[in-house]
């Protein structure tokens, strides 16, 4: 009886249960470039002026044989005649006394990188860093101009040029007032926890004369595009100007006092100030059929764009590359450079567009949007933009900054 009381006791002491083994995650070791960056002493510098890649590599200890080694290697993958004051490069060297060069790492921009192995004979990869995107709102007024509405909040004036793009076919952004009003959504694009640009505009609202404009990005037919608040695409037939900033510097009229020519006559097109060199632009797609000189147009550029609507383009300083009678352009598209050839006091593009062989007033005509979301699909998009829709309106309510 003892004895059984004894071994009862030791197998309730035995199947006590056995503590379970703690189970401690080591932490990857931080990388750098691909590289182990606690194996080596990592010096982060930036190119200085006049600086070349020899400049460089002989201050770490490797000669004239390995930095030819290294132009020799970077054949199809980078050209160092293209280093640039500013850009950023890393070396590895050894941790030792001797702290010999390892690896030397060239980054041309703020995403890709190229690692160079220097411990034998050379061998280079290239890599990217990892791009997150974060999303970010944004609301301002408008006091002189778009960009200035955006430098001063501080924020990359990249985005006022993607936002004149969206609504260059509803806005025409030399005609912005003082006092409107824009809020939207974008996404900012990371790079170890740094912004360094803009990925898209998801959403915007756009108060122009009182008015409200919206844009959507939304993904239809396999193709990311901007629509209205009704699922109107926010693409029309033709831009509203064939400069992206600028000035007018004179309107369409059919009695102007001729600044040359010192009489009146009419100006059956509308003129766009900007300084000699910045780039015109196509207003919509067609065939060019005429880039040449005139005596009183000077440089121009002529675009039959379908069966109602041709447009020309006067007094460029220059063709673009490639552009000749024949060839077909894009909505967008570089055709020249404002110039003032011709019959002309300054620079300036002389835009002139005409409808059914008559030119008229491109400002004045109605010119409906294409490809709308189909009816059948309406409502999937109407319950993806509701969201966005509220929020804009929401931040609409709130204090914009002065």
């Amino acid at each position: 009886m003892v004895l059984g009381l004894i071994c009862l006791s030791a197998c309730q002491e035995t199947s006590k249960p056995i503590p379970e083994t703690q189970i401690v995650e080591e932490e990857e070791p931080p990388l750098k470039f691909g590289l182990l960056q606690d194996d080596f002493k990592v010096i982060d510098e930036k190119v200085k002026s006049n600086q070349f890649l020899a400049d460089i590599m002989l201050d770490y200890g490797i000669g004239y044989p390995k930095i030819q080694q290294m132009v020799d290697a970077s054949n199809g993958v980078m050209d160092f005649r293209k280093m640039k004051k500013g850009d950023r490069y890393s070396v590895f060297c050894t941790k030792d006394s001797s702290a010999q060069t390892c690896y030397f790492v060239y980054q041309p921009n703020q995403i890709e990188y190229i690692v160079f192995d220097l411990r034998d004979s050379v061998t280079v990869k290239k890599g990217e860093k990892e791009v997150s995107r974060k999303m970010r709102e944004i609301k301002g007024r408008i006091n002189s101009s778009l960009y200035e509405a955006f430098q001063d909040q501080g924020v990359s004036t990249v985005l006022a040029l993607k936002l004149s793009e969206i609504y260059a076919w509803s806005i025409d952004f030399y005609r912005i007032q003082k006092g409107d009003s824009f809020y939207l959504s974008y996404n900012e694009l990371i790079v170890e926890e740094e912004a360094i640009g803009v990925a898209e505009i998801l959403s915007s609202k756009f108060v122009h004369r009182k008015l409200p404009f919206y844009a959507f990005r939304y993904q239809y037919e396999e193709n990311w595009d901007y629509f209205d608040e009704e699922g109107r695409s926010l693409r029309k037939a033709f831009l509203q100007a064939p400069l992206k900033f600028g000035r007018i510097s004179s309107g369409f009229t059919n009695k102007r006092f001729h600044p040359v020519q010192k009489r009146w006559k009419a100006h059956l097109g509308t003129d766009y100030a900007a300084p000699k060199g910045t780039p015109i632009i196509a207003v919509g797609d067609g065939t060019i059929t005429d880039a040449r000189f005139g005596k009183y147009n000077g440089r121009y550029v002529k675009i039959k764009h379908n069966g109602t609507y041709t447009t020309q383009y006067l007094h460029m300083s220059g063709f673009a590359k490639g552009i000749r009678a024949g060839k077909y352009v894009k909505q967008g598209d570089v055709i020249g450079y404002v110039g003032s050839t011709g019959l002309a006091t300054g620079p300036h593009v002389c835009f002139r567009f005409w409808k059914n062989g008559k030119q008229v007033n491109h400002r004045q005509e109605k010119i409906p949007p294409s490809k709308p979301v189909k009816e059948e699909d309406k409502a999937d998009y109407m319950q993806f933009i509701q969201p966005k829709l509220n929020q804009l309106n929401s931040i609409g309510n709130t204090s914009l900054p002065s």
